[in-house]
């Protein structure tokens, strides 16, 4: 059996399971795009590009990012804490004890915002700030420390399978593996790996999805992470530095619906030989072909 009969097989059997929503941490989402808030132009762009994209969470840095702008106008109250799930997001964290204390920091302000659901946290605890790569010791270390603390951890990683494995085994909600360098636009530089960690915890019948993370710079990129069967996606500079925010940010949520449709859908086999679409019995032959007589 060849390599794409495999492939394709697996495909079949993953896509075979019903169209489960998405539940992480057991809270539900709506949409299968999350969003970031960072980098946009100005706040007013932000909430415009958020309520086009349809997502229903959205993560917020609270240690890299300001929290209120040049006219001290604070970034949540640009967010509507009753229709978008808030995830406080650890980035510019580069070891554990920060990561940990900056996510505390988060569930305390989305408490004092009203916000329903405060133990979601997007882990980021990077290895220096010229790559913007994870550290995956500190990483695997303050997943453990904050699932002890009560936290739903979305943990974002390297495109490594065995730390992946790791994560979900340290009780993570969701395992992040970046398509390519935060903020680089890259795409996925690696589909390969990113179909081995989701057939590897899918085989598990975890209930930790994976979700795309880093790196996105087209809809083409969404769509493709969809298609190989991921779970979401989270982008944020994609759609904060394009030149118009608002449409990019619609393009993406489409995209993400068209990935996941195609998924399910479950793409014809790739073969190296061409193969007629048109039926080969029927066909006008010389023979039928009247004389110029008749």
């Amino acid at each position: 059996m060849s390599d794409f009969q495999n492939d394709n097989q697996d495909h079949q059997k993953h896509a075979e399971m019903h169209d489960s929503p998405l539940v992480i941490g057991g809270v539900l989402f709506r949409h299968r795009l999350l969003m970031g808030s960072g980098r946009y132009e100005s706040l007013e762009v932000m909430r415009a590009a958020l309520a086009a994209s349809e997502a229903d969470a959205v993560t917020v840095a609270v240690r890299r990012e300001r929290l209120s702008d040049g006219g001290g106008r604070n970034v949540l109250d640009f967010l509507n804490v009753e229709q978008l799930r808030i995830i406080p997001n650890t980035a510019g964290c580069y070891d554990m004890a920060t990561a940990v204390r900056c996510a505390k920091m988060g569930r305390e302000i989305l408490k004092a915002f009203g916000c329903s659901v405060v133990d979601l946290v997007k882990l980021e605890v990077l290895g220096d700030s010229r790559t913007l790569l994870p550290d995956p010791i500190e990483t695997l270390n303050a997943t453990e420390q904050l699932v002890k603390i009560g936290f739903k951890v979305l943990c974002y990683c390297s495109d490594d399978p065995i730390l992946a494995r790791r994560l979900y085994q340290a009780g993570a909600a969701a395992v992040m593996p970046a398509g390519s360098p935060i903020g680089s636009g890259g795409g996925l530089s690696n589909p390969n790996h990113l179909r081995i960690i989701i057939d590897d915890l899918k085989s598990q019948m975890a209930e930790c999805p994976v979700i795309v993370d880093a790196g996105i710079r087209t809809p083409s990129d969404v769509a493709l992470a969809m298609e190989i069967g991921a779970d979401a996606v989270l982008l944020n500079s994609a759609v904060a530095k394009a030149g118009n925010p608002v449409r990019m940010a619609e393009a993406m949520s489409l995209a993400v619906r068209a990935g996941r449709k195609a998924f399910l859908a479950v793409p014809m086999q790739k073969s190296r030989f061409a193969s007629a679409s048109s039926p080969e019995f029927g066909v006008i032959t010389r023979k039928h072909v009247p004389s110029s007589g008749e």
